[in-house]
């Protein structure tokens, strides 16, 4: 299916969210996702994930996760400079600011003609997996694909701690869990931890576990698994597929 892209703004308290949105050409309704990225925000690996996204016929709303912090259109590089600056964008970042940002691309999203608003799903990758899971406690959300999340298990997102998987029996989404055994801040010990506290609640998850390391789905660094990312993204467009049916 072909794809028409843009960016919007939206404001969220006094600062402007630029919003990477990809959406199916033909005329008609379909679900609508909020995609977060990585640390490194919206670069090519993470629209071009987007942008897939869109053509299996979703509208993908993809937000600037550090507006706050970032200049419109600031795309981190993925060396070890930019790996200090988005982890410290990330630690600068309020808990209640990403929620705000959830909140508004959510209510975007149903807003709009070409969005069938019952029909909500968040997708996320490393921050962006754990911003995923948060964001599907938001009313109306009823999938969650979240792509190696960091922070869950411990707490870390932003200032302060988050209280993310203590809150899970809030959901009212299925949810996927993707995980690579190389992954070193996702650790066997923390999946265990995500996972045993889905299995607490009333909640219909699955998880996929890879021998890969963390964002192995990134296409422009040495972890990059395509194998395994040709293999996760078929059972996640399987899973928004009959979730989001």
């Amino acid at each position: 299916m072909q794809i028409i892209k843009r960016n919007i703004g939206l404001t969220v308290g006094e600062s402007l969210m630029r919003v990477y949105v990809a959406a199916p050409e033909p005329v008609g309704q379909y679900p609508g996702i909020l995609f977060y990225s990585d640390i490194y925000q919206l670069g090519r690996p993470i629209t071009l994930l987007a942008d897939r996204l869109a053509g299996y016929g979703y509208v993908v709303a993809a937000p600037e996760i550090f507006h706050r912090l970032e200049p419109i259109g600031t795309v981190i590089e993925p060396n070890d400079l930019g790996r200090l600056r988005g982890n410290d964008d990330a630690q600068r970042t309020a808990i209640v600011d990403y929620d705000a940002d959830a909140q508004a691309v959510l209510a975007w999203l149903k807003s709009e003609d070409s969005v069938a608003a019952e029909k909500l799903g968040t997708f996320g990758f490393c921050i962006g997996g754990h911003l995923a899971l948060r964001a599907a406690l938001q009313p109306g959300v009823k999938a969650s694909a979240c792509f190696y999340p960091t922070g869950v298990h411990n707490g870390r997102l932003g200032q302060g701690t988050a209280d993310t998987i203590d809150r899970l029996d809030e959901l009212d989404a299925e949810v996927l869990t993707v995980f690579g055994t190389l992954d070193p801040h996702v650790p066997a010990e923390g999946r265990q931890q995500i996972l045993q506290a889905l299995d607490k609640v009333d909640v219909s998850h699955a998880t996929l576990l890879f021998e890969a390391n963390h964002t192995f789905m990134r296409d422009d660094g040495y972890r990059y698994d395509p194998v395994a990312t040709d293999a996760a993204w078929r059972e996640a467009v399987e899973f928004l597929k009959r979730a989001l049916a």
